[in-house]
């Protein structure tokens, strides 16, 4: 099964709006199951993938900011 999410051309706001938004609620999700662990592992690892998913926001921000003023964007969940 998949799931088309994303597909066409966005100006650089547009993008970035949604970028940042779809991996703010990945990041919703690591707090969340941060919140209800009481593994220590469990806590370091998800910690680390939310400065990952920050990083990427920040990166995207300088690529959008100095290389485009529109992208074409493609995201889809794909279920096996």
């Amino acid at each position: 099964m998949n799931i088309q999410l994303l597909e066409g051309e966005f100006n650089t706001n547009e993008a970035l709006e949604l970028i940042t938004k779809m991996i703010a609620v990945k990041i919703k999700f690591h707090e969340g199951k941060i919140c209800n662990s009481h593994q220590e592992e469990d806590i370091k690892s998800r910690e680390n993938k939310i400065k990952k998913l920050q990083n990427s926001i920040h990166d995207i921000r300088l690529y959008l900011n100095k290389n485009a003023t529109s992208v074409h964007l493609e995201s889809s969940i794909q279920i096996k």
